[in-house]
């Protein structure tokens, strides 16, 4: 999941009179999935940028013709330690967790999988999706909430129209509109913003939160420096405002902050963790869990609230699930 070795360069730019410095971070392609693997765009996490705020993975997908690319097709897997956030523009997600949620991710709906401990779950597209397009989010949970129970929700935000853009906010506040959605994990925002052509909007945001905006769509300017389509922006604490301008052909644009985390974490393949140890751990318990291992001997728990299965109950005639992959040679290092 986290090759954190071939990121794209890193463009460090000045916004103008306002002097604050925006990095742009160019995305990395990852395919997703099998032969006709559908293609992501990948700017979080990179080595040089791992978190911002707790947001610790952006993917950017589509349009994806699906047809062509057999669409998204992501069998069970494990998460700890995270959250999930799907958007999506256009097309349809079925998504499954052995928590027993099943629901559709549909275009401008939030749906938040809070993993805690441990959870298991699939996203498949729809046989009547024609065109995917759209973002998978994940934020780290901190240590307070990380060992929680697993938790879904779904939104629909309202749309708030501006001179020359309309806002709606998934996660947080912004600009009066505030989504009710329960995060464990404080102190975020995720938002859409669709800018007008040529239109500029100045956003009053939390000086103590650190900023990044992905151009989702066409060309636009963070505080005067200039982000191409795919690409994110990122904009430290100290300001409390923000200048979105939109190129001629307009933008989307996908707008994530926060606090920053405060904390360091690890992250490999689906799991968030603290160490590499317990990095280690999560996936034996997941290989062992659903059979792709067995028992080493007894081991050592981790904590006494991981005694009982992580992974959980799956109904029958799902896809297989996905094995983990090999631990890497070298110990995994905290990062953020």
């Amino acid at each position: 999941m986290t090759n954190l070795e071939k990121d794209p360069p890193l463009n460090v730019l000045q916004s103008g009179d306002r002097c604050a410095e925006v990095e742009v971070l160019a995305p990395r392609e990852v395919p997703l999935g099998g032969i006709r693997a559908m293609t992501v765009y990948r700017t979080l996490p990179q080595r040089r940028r791992s978190l911002v705020g707790a947001w610790c993975f952006l993917d950017h997908y589509g349009p994806d013709r699906v047809a062509q690319t057999g669409g998204m097709r992501v069998p069970r897997h494990p998460h700890t330690g995270l959250a999930t956030v799907s958007w999506l523009f256009t097309g349809r997600i079925d998504h499954l967790d052995s928590s027993g949620v099943a629901a559709a991710v549909l275009p401008g709906e939030l749906n938040l999988m809070i993993a805690g401990r441990g959870i298991t779950h699939q996203e498949l597209s729809t046989p009547d999706t024609r065109v995917l397009h759209g973002v998978q989010l994940w934020y780290a949970l901190p240590d307070a909430t990380r060992f929680s129970e697993h938790a879904f929700a779904h939104h629909v935000p309202e749309t708030l129209g501006l001179p020359g853009a309309q806002l709606r906010v998934f996660i947080g506040s912004l600009l009066g509109s505030t989504s009710p959605v329960d995060t464990r994990t404080p102190d975020l925002l995720g938002a859409e913003v669709v800018l007008e052509p040529d239109a500029e909007v100045r956003l009053p945001v939390r000086a103590d939160f650190e900023h990044a905006a992905l151009a989702e769509t066409g060309t636009f300017m963070l505080d005067g420096a200039p982000v191409q389509h795919r690409e994110l922006g990122y904009r430290p604490v100290g300001s409390d405002s923000m200048v979105l301008r939109a190129g001629a052909a307009g933008a989307r644009v996908i707008l994530l902050g926060g606090v920053p985390l405060g904390e360091q974490i690890v992250m490999w393949w689906n799991f968030v963790g603290r160490s590499h140890d317990e990095i280690e751990r999560f996936r034996q318990r997941y290989q062992e869990e659903l059979g792709f291992e067995q028992p080493a001997g007894s081991g050592e728990a981790m904590q006494d609230r991981h005694e009982q299965p992580l992974f959980g109950p799956y109904p029958e005639g799902q896809p297989a699930p996905l094995p983990a992959p090999p631990l890497p040679s070298t110990r995994l290092r905290p990062r953020g």
